[in-house]
């Protein structure tokens, strides 16, 4: 059973780190969710008997790592998933590139998505996709650069630098030569700054990459 060490929790909201190569819903596979296990967690911890609410109000690709919100009321649900929805929530990825980046850039696209996976797009089936990024670092062939996105589309950052060849370190889909630890990416959700569904006051949370990525790059 995966461990968990809840960054932040209240009576509204739960904030966790995800481990890379989780599902954070259950699928067709069967295999355990991060859902499933904040859900055991609040069970045991609070000796709560029957079913749990838990509202799902975001999404991480299973191979990716990082901040992971989840609501406690249906009223806080409602409330993080409009702020998601209107954009009011500010996401920051850390990820590792193949290759040397520019500096910064803000990246513009297409994407249209073909069942698990997406592709850049000229057609008007593709909906548009964009993000902002800096490179942090540069190390050993590798970029760290730390991205702001400004849509939510499948496999955003994973497609759109993998089309500008710099894929992902360790996404083999998007075109990656190099490994990365027990089947994962270097994709991090490194910080998320929302409004508190009931405090109404801004929050940031912020969780450092895992220890494996150390052996790609200093940090």
């Amino acid at each position: 059973m995966i461990q968990i060490n809840p960054i932040y929790i209240d009576n509204h909201l739960i904030v966790v780190e995800k481990p890379g190569g989780i599902l954070v819903q259950q699928d067709s596979t069967g295999d355990i969710s991060l859902l499933d296990v904040v859900k055991l967690y609040l069970k045991d911890t609070f000796q709560k008997p029957g079913n749990v609410y838990l509202g799902l109000v975001h999404r991480l690709d299973r191979p990716a790592s990082g901040i992971m919100v989840f609501a406690r009321t249906s009223k806080a649900a409602s409330r993080l998933s409009e702020q998601f929805r209107t954009k009011k929530i500010k996401k920051t990825y850390w990820v590792l590139l193949q290759g040397k980046t520019p500096e910064h850039g803000i990246l513009k696209d297409n994407i249209e998505k073909r069942g698990v996976t997406s592709f850049i797009t000229g057609k008007s089936t593709g909906k548009p996709a964009e993000l902002s990024y800096k490179r942090l670092q540069y190390s050993r062939d590798i970029s760290l650069v730390e991205v702001d996105l400004k849509t939510g589309r499948h496999h955003q950052i994973r497609v759109q630098f993998a089309h500008r060849g710099y894929s992902v370190i360790g996404d083999f889909r998007y075109g990656s030569k190099i490994k990365f630890p027990q089947k994962t990416i270097a994709l991090h959700s490194q910080s998320i700054t929302l409004s508190h569904p009931t405090l109404q006051k801004s929050i940031t949370f912020k969780v450092a990459p895992p220890p494996s990525w150390e052996n790609y790059l200093e940090l």
